[in-house]
């Protein structure tokens, strides 16, 4: 049985799926009750409370560790949650970091998950971890803008990066979780080329058979907006990279290739998926 955290997400919606299709048994593993595929089992719990987790673990082979707000909730000991795995018997772990531990090493959210990463490679489980640049999906903070009057407000408007299709982490979790060759690798995922916030927009347009209009924001306009939904100090790392990518973070990563054995989906693949969002 593998255990899926984060499950009604972006990521583990389509990595739900793709193990239930692959005729797993799955435990879907959410905050709040939610729809799940049929067979699979869901159960609720807090990652900021590992204990919680406990009832999914039982009988469990295999772990996909999504933390992201759970991260850096007061108090939080994500690393609990690899021991606890480990306790209930769990072999192998597949852990979603972020590109920004190698990228930008030094603020405390990448090094709190630099840390875990740490942990999991020195656990004596069987482990992957996988750092994914900018998500596509991070364009759903458009949708009502869009929805209302045709337009993306963003900033930085011609500086971009390889966003990556979440269902293209998903199924190289999947691979991970399945196949023993990833064993011990850390795969940087991205999409198939740069695609600039402006493009973005030309993009979701296409799909949508509409106009849509770009408008630029400045920095502290965003930062305003995105502080509403994260951290302060989140959203500044996330404009930081937004604003002047290093040369790393603007490369576009084979790794995607190189597990699936086919290439990444582009910006324009994930808004075709999802045009109802932005309608």
């Amino acid at each position: 049985m593998i255990v899926v955290t984060g499950a009604t997400g972006n990521t583990g919606r389509p990595l739900t799926r793709a193990l239930a299709a692959a005729g797993q048994q799955v435990t879907a593993v959410s905050r709040h009750a939610a729809p799940v595929p049929a067979g699979v089992r869901h159960l609720v719990a807090d990652l900021a409370e590992p204990t919680t987790l406990a009832p999914a673990l039982e009988g469990a082979k295999a772990l996909f560790l999504l933390l992201s707000g759970d991260l850096h909730a007061a108090g939080a000991t994500p690393a609990d949650l690899i021991a606890q795995a480990s306790a209930a018997g769990v072999a192998r772990i597949v852990l979603l970091s972020t590109q920004g531990v190698a990228t930008r090493p030094f603020g405390r959210t990448r090094i709190a998950m630099r840390a875990l990463e740490d942990e999991l490679k020195a656990s004596g489980l069987e482990w992957a971890v996988l750092r994914p640049g900018g998500f596509a999906s991070n364009a759903l903070w458009w949708a009502e803008s869009i929805r209302t009057n045709r337009t993306v407000a963003a900033p930085f408007g011609d500086v971009g990066v390889p966003v990556v299709d979440p269902v293209d982490i998903a199924e190289v979790a999947a691979a991970c979780l399945l196949e023993d060759r990833h064993t011990g690798s850390v795969y940087t995922l991205t999409g198939p080329r740069v695609i600039t916030p402006r493009e973005q927009a030309d993009a979701l347009s296409a799909a949508l058979d509409t106009p849509v209009r770009f408008q630029e924001l400045t920095r502290q306009e965003a930062r305003n907006a995105m502080a509403r939904t994260m951290p302060a100090e989140l959203a500044d790392d996330t404009l930081d990279i937004l604003g002047a990518p290093s040369p790393d973070e603007v490369r576009v990563s084979p790794d995607v290739q190189r597990v699936l054995g086919r290439p990444p989906h582009s910006f324009a693949d994930w808004a075709a998926r999802n045009t109802a969002a932005f309608r």
